[in-house]
């Protein structure tokens, strides 16, 4: 395994072009520039880290066209998670705008989310959430706000002090780094290893608060 020391100029380049050309036979003529330029600095990357998060899952190029309008095979962008032996867990992403780090749980089932909010809302448990959330932001990121509710959720009042939380469909956060010279230096670990450690306190309270269960299909 080679060691991690950035992702080359031809990894953004490669994402650039494969934008202009999705289809297989072009993806299949420059497979080689994918696996040794984009794919194989992740998977350095997270076997540098993996001491301290442990296992990460490199996610496949193709995109599941099966109930999309847009057909085109290919994902722009290569992403990885690593699971937290709780809940939720690390996630990492390239794209050629640049890199985004973060965790957390997206995309949770029913129950789980419920579960989630009632913890949010609890007097023993919610408080120390924001505090959470108040580091994070304080250390550059941002909690995931996509689809949150207009209000508060069914069975909660819209005046309670944490709505705010419980309006959100995720419980997650996140950093994105634009690309630069950084990015082609080890520089780039360093920024991915401080997101992750600035969202572990919220995976580990997900873990206090909602318990370790299965993960659903999708869900980090």
């Amino acid at each position: 395994m080679q060691s991690f020391k950035g992702w080359p100029p031809a990894a953004l380049a490669w994402f650039s072009e494969l934008e202009q050309n999705n289809n297989r036979e072009w993806f299949q003529a420059n497979r080689q520039t994918y696996d040794e330029a984009v794919r194989g600095p992740l998977e350095a990357l997270l076997a540098e880290v993996n001491e301290e998060f442990g296992d990460g899952k490199v996610f496949r190029p193709n995109r599941d066209t099966r109930f999309s309008a847009d057909k085109t095979p290919y994902k722009l962008q290569i992403y990885a998670v690593l699971y937290h032996p709780g809940r939720g867990g690390w996630y990492v992403q390239l794209r050629k705008e640049g890199l985004f780090a973060g965790g957390g749980l997206y995309d949770p089932d029913r129950e789980r989310l419920a579960a989630v909010r009632s913890a949010i809302a609890a007097d023993d448990t919610g408080p120390k959430l924001e505090e959470v959330v108040t580091k994070m932001e304080a250390e550059g990121l941002e909690l995931m706000k996509y689809g949150a509710l207009k209000t508060a959720p069914r069975g909660y009042p819209a005046d309670h002090p944490r709505v705010h939380l419980l309006r959100l469909p995720h419980l997650a956060a996140g950093i994105f780094h634009p690309a630069g010279d950084w990015l082609h230096t080890a520089e780039a670990k360093q920024r991915v290893v401080e997101a992750w450690r600035s969202v572990t306190p919220l995976l580990e309270w997900l873990a206090g608060t909602a318990g370790p269960t299965a993960r659903t299909p999708g869900e980090l």
